[in-house]
């Protein structure tokens, strides 16, 4: 496990032109983040998770901490292993007598279980070198290409780069074709 790093959910965003959600990983002992284009529902079951809102009866990823919960396995960490063709690929890292066994994800799943059974978010580093983003390395960048050079500001204006990133985002023609299907 020494080639993956430990995340934290730091937000779940809404693109302005597309509706879709994406969910942000922050690396713990760094300000890289993670973007990951997921699901509406996955989204919503996330939040409230982390909201720690009381439904009335179980959601689909409460229902599958349950089952694990019933076959005394027990959760150990949700990973994100690998990014191919820009789709992210999950694994849910479980003991069960005894044995780690490791179930394939899609990392939006893995996400909504990790909170609910209040587990580590492991990155591969591999994936955070491909796709992660460091908001003021970006935004230096950008400054300098603007004649700004030093000055930039911090706090919510660090995490612009994400706006920039989103408007510039161009979803490829099968998504908007298919109604915008997610890609984790």
């Amino acid at each position: 496990m020494t080639d993956m790093v430990e995340v934290i959910i730091d937000s779940i965003r809404v693109s302005l032109m597309s509706q879709q959600r994406i969910v942000i990983l922050r690396e713990i002992d760094d300000e890289r983040y993670l973007p990951i284009w997921i699901g509406t529902p996955e989204a919503d079951s996330i939040t409230i998770a982390l909201q720690e809102v009381e439904v009335a009866r179980p959601l689909t990823h409460d229902l599958v901490k349950n089952i694990f919960n019933s076959f005394d396995a027990r959760i150990l960490r949700v990973e994100v292993v690998a990014l191919q063709e820009d789709t992210f690929y999950g694994n849910i890292v479980a003991e069960v007598d005894g044995r780690t066994v490791n179930i394939d994800s899609r990392p939006s799943d893995a996400l909504a279980l990790a909170v609910r059974a209040h587990v580590p978010i492991m990155v591969s580093k591999t994936v955070m070198d491909m796709a992660g983003i460091i908001p003021e390395d970006d935004m230096q960048e950008e400054g300098e290409e603007l004649g700004e050079g030093e000055g930039v500001e911090s706090g919510s204006e660090r995490l612009s780069v994400f706006e920039d990133f989103l408007e510039n985002l161009e979803l490829d023609q099968d998504e908007e074709e298919n109604g915008g299907e997610e890609t984790d």
